[in-house]
């Protein structure tokens, strides 16, 4: 009552189930045949055309870099991935507010991410400050030899100073390729600190992660951990909160959000930059 059976099928196909084979023997044969014409025609589909065999006017090949380019040698997208960066150099210079010391204001210049040759290695300046050192300040070294008093007007008391002052230099190496949309970087430099009536400096060494989610400056976060004087009396932590969007081709507004910690103390800074992309 079911489905035939063979032995039906067979009765009311004489030619039994070796004819079926064959129709299908026959068509695997075609599309072999077909399949080979296709492999032996796709060299000729595959092979990169130049800016002369798409017939364009002089004009348009001179006014294009990309299209120059292409015709000297055909480029390498992997070796795009691993030596273009997918960020770039930043000249940056700003304003920055301290809303730990009074909420006092300055000013920010820098430069970020100067490649050294074509490797992961890049250096970074920066410095940022509100006004002249206060009278009654103390200087504090991670280096003993270094350490001493400035203190003035002993005994009297005054009101807490606005000064906020630092400067420094990093070495970074970025450890994946530098177009990757994710990188990470050892830091490693020098920094001196004057918060409030305190001043330090120090070896300043930490981890750098950067997110790039448009290539070419178009926009990046980064996150920067990092500690001046590392075990020492002296140590303060450093963790900057950074964001940068193009609004032109080479400009770029950016933000950065830092947190100092100290055994004393804490301070924080925010500032808002204007960035040109040389």
């Amino acid at each position: 009552m079911g489905g035939k059976t063979p032995q039906l099928i067979r009765q009311q196909n004489p030619k039994g189930w070796g004819y079926s084979n064959k129709a299908r023997l026959r068509g695997l044969r075609k599309l072999v045949t077909s399949l080979s014409i296709l492999l032996a025609a796709a060299p000729a589909w595959c092979q990169p055309q130049t800016p002369s065999d798409l017939d364009l006017s002089p004009e348009i090949i001179e006014s294009s870099p990309v299209l120059q380019r292409w015709q000297r040698q055909v480029p390498s997208v992997w070796s795009d991935i691993k030596h273009d960066p997918s960020f770039p150099t930043r000249l940056r210079l700003g304003y920055s507010l301290f809303p730990d010391s009074d909420d006092a204001a300055g000013f920010n210049f820098g430069i970020e991410d100067l490649f050294i040759g074509r490797s992961g290695l890049t250096i970074s300046a920066d410095y940022y400050g509100t006004g002249d050192r206060p009278a009654d300040f103390r200087f504090r070294s991670a280096h003993p030899c270094c350490a001493q008093d400035a203190t003035q007007q002993g005994g009297r008391s005054r009101k807490r100073p606005k000064n906020r002052t630092s400067y420094g230099a990093d070495l970074r190496y970025y450890l994946r390729p530098l177009g990757s949309y994710i990188n990470i970087a050892p830091v490693v430099g020098y920094r001196h600190l004057e918060t409030d009536a305190d001043a330090r400096d120090g070896i300043n060494i930490g981890l750098r992660l950067l997110l790039v989610p448009s290539r070419g400056g178009g926009a990046d976060i980064a996150l920067t951990q990092s500690f001046v004087s590392l075990g020492s009396g002296a140590e303060v932590g450093l963790a900057t909160l950074s964001f940068g969007y193009a609004i032109t081709p080479h400009l770029r507004l950016s933000t950065d959000i830092q947190q100092q910690n100290s055994r004393s103390h804490k301070d924080s800074r925010f500032g808002i930059l204007l960035e040109w992309i040389p």
